[in-house]
């Protein structure tokens, strides 16, 4: 059983590398840097509903790391580590909250926590605390985003149970 599911998350993880990548190919739909779509963080929200907090951080933690190697932005390390740690944290709070007919509400606090994890790495690393006035339009975006990503989870998580 422990094999099943190693595969499982495996091939979880391939395939939110390759949204994370087909999604790189999509121009961003406003150009505010940090603002994008998140396909990949699909699977990881759906993870997390389907099989806990420490499966989902692991593919998070395999899938960061590769993104940055696969798109050859190995200094967009720092950001989606702090982004995606900061929002892992913030939807595993959430998930005992939720049934998974509200997975959508936990995507939505994650890509917020996301873009304000990424934003406050960006200060740091810059030392410029004036980026914080990104934030606004980085929030917005994300309720946006994370809406859309959190019923893709959603519907993935849902169809997934009936294949069970």
């Amino acid at each position: 059983m422990k094999l099943k599911k190693t595969v499982y998350l495996a091939l979880l993880t391939a395939i939110s590398l390759i949204l994370f990548v087909l999604e790189n190919q999509i121009p961003a739909p406003i150009p505010v840097p940090g603002v994008k779509l998140g396909l990949g963080n699909v699977v990881v929200v759906a993870v997390l509903f389907l099989y806990g907090r420490w499966e989902a951080l692991a593919v998070l933690l395999v899938k960061i790391p590769l993104s940055a190697i696969l798109t050859g932005n190995l200094g967009a390390l720092a950001y989606s580590l702090s982004g995606g740690l900061l929002s892992w944290g913030g939807m595993c709070l959430l998930k005992g909250l939720l049934s998974t007919r509200q997975l959508w509400v936990a995507s939505v606090l994650g890509a917020m926590l996301h873009n304000l994890g990424q934003l406050l790495a960006a200060i740091a690393i810059a030392a410029t605390p004036g980026l914080i006035a990104y934030l606004p339009v980085l929030l917005l975006s994300a309720m946006i985003t994370g809406f859309f990503t959190g019923i893709a989870a959603q519907a993935a998580v849902n169809r997934m149970h009936k294949k069970k």
